[in-house]
């Protein structure tokens, strides 16, 4: 049985009470779950199951199998707590709503530029491009773009494309419609101040860096002080 993930109906839950579907030694599988998996370069989510730590969270087709400490004693139907890091998730979210903004505004200005990799982390994103020429020339220009989107504090719509397959999307009316299976923010406006950074990775390899600064208006928000969420047609955010 896959696990219900609730990291898609609400990004913003922090806590969920469920049960443990399957165990293989170290790994369980939940009947559902908040813990996001790494995917499409968003790292995980840190926290614990059960009060165990969760040493890693691997996807294997459409399931997310926890890695936990040996010995840690959970068995198939027992209820369990999860719980996740919420600053970071927070952050990881801002960040790779930038990283994906940002990735649109470099495909329109550099049309058929390929790119070659992205992570998303804590602290920053970036994107790999396989490009001849430096990109910062551009960077001033996407830079302005993508905060006037954030500035906008948009509506961003998430749903399935194909709900049997799990692939999701994101979307802002007049702007775009991009796959995604990661985690978002609500609202453009909870992205913060974007700024870009440009690194050379080599020839023909041109990295963007992207940092996301909150508003002062919400650094003093406590984790628990999240905002609501829209709902696309589907049902599901």
């Amino acid at each position: 049985m896959t696990s219900r993930k609730l990291f898609w109906e609400d990004p913003y839950l922090t806590r969920v009470e469920t049960s443990v579907s399957a165990v293989a030694d170290d790994e369980v599988l939940l009947c559902s779950t908040i813990f996001f998996a790494l995917s499409g370069g968003q790292e995980r989510d840190h926290g614990t199951i059960g009060g165990f730590q969760v040493r890693q969270a691997s996807k294997r087709g459409t399931d997310i199998w926890y890695a936990l400490p040996d010995g840690h004693s959970l068995k198939v139907g027992q209820p369990v707590v999860v719980e996740i890091d919420w600053p970071r998730r927070y952050q990881l979210m801002r960040l790779h709503f930038a990283a994906e903004l940002v990735l649109e505004l470099v495909y329109r200005k550099l049309p058929g530029v390929k790119k070659t990799g992205a992570h998303i982390s804590q602290d920053k994103a970036r994107i790999d491009f396989d490009l001849p020429a430096s990109i910062a020339e551009i960077l001033p220009d996407i830079a302005d773009a993508a905060n006037a989107i954030v500035a906008a504090n948009l509506v961003i719509v998430t749903g399935f494309e194909d709900i049997v397959a799990e692939r999701r999307y994101w979307m802002i009316n007049d702007f775009s419609r991009v796959p995604c299976g990661g985690t978002h923010v609500s609202r453009t406006g909870e992205v913060g101040s974007i700024s870009l950074k440009r690194k050379n990775q080599g020839k023909n390899q041109e990295r963007i860096e992207i940092y996301v600064a909150l508003p002062e208006s919400h650094q003093s928000q406590p984790s628990d002080a999240k905002p609501s969420f829209q709902r696309s047609a589907l049902g599901v955010r």
